[in-house]
């Protein structure tokens, strides 16, 4: 279970999170509409469950080609900002922590979770790879997007601290002032590999300057 911090940051969060999807970098906004190009291919006429929706950035994405994506989000207030996109297809939003809720088994194509996995604790990745295993149909795909490390020395790059399972700790600020610790890990391509191939089927691996995603079946 990704720690308090974090969780309630991203909560507190809601309002400016989309913000990560409009900086001002040319490179960085494509590599995220190229991605987006991808995904939708993938999702195509397909019944979608999505983890950790945020602010439901991927969520209109996919429903722009998608049969059904069913959107599951702890916060309700990132639930209200989701709902506010319009959606070419019928969605549904769910609010509930991903590892109660009662997700039913071999019942989604796609699996999808933006800018999560680099936010649950290494001890605790099994856990995960069941999560988002379970709900896949046979022959399903799962889909994972996530940052790459910061350029050493630059902006975002300083760690607060590791603990010992190796997770990674940074401060964040919010535009009110509020400041946060949150779980933050980064991966390379072969560290990703390494962590992936046991358990799934590597189908396609994206690794750029600024994001990574990964396109798997379950083995």
């Amino acid at each position: 279970m990704t720690d308090k911090d974090t969780i309630n940051y991203y909560r507190e969060r809601a309002t400016e999170y989309e913000q990560i999807y409009y900086r001002d970098n040319p490179e960085r906004r494509q590599e995220i509409a190229d991605e987006v190009a991808r995904l939708q291919k993938l999702v195509a006429g397909k019944k979608v469950l999505e983890l950790a929706c945020g602010t439901g950035y991927w969520t209109a994405a996919m429903a722009e080609t998608a049969s059904h994506v069913t959107a599951l989000d702890i916060w309700p207030e990132m639930i209200a900002e989701a709902k506010k996109k319009p959606h070419k297809g019928p969605v549904e939003f769910v609010a509930v922590d991903m590892f109660t809720y009662p997700i039913p088994e071999k019942a989604f194509d796609v699996v999808a979770v933006g800018f999560w996995f680099s936010h649950q604790p290494r001890q605790e990745y099994e856990r995960f790879f069941d999560l988002i295993s379970r709900p896949l149909r046979d022959g399903g795909q799962i889909w994972l997007i996530e940052n790459n490390p910061p350029a050493e020395g630059g902006k975002g790059h300083e760690l607060v601290r590791k603990d010992e399972f190796g997770n990674s700790y940074k401060r964040r600020n919010l535009e009110n002032g509020t400041s946060y610790v949150i779980l933050k890990n980064y991966f390379d391509e072969p560290e990703l590999r390494a962590l992936f191939s046991p358990r799934f089927q590597i189908r396609q691996v994206v690794y750029k300057t600024y994001y990574w995603s990964v396109v798997m079946g379950v083995r």
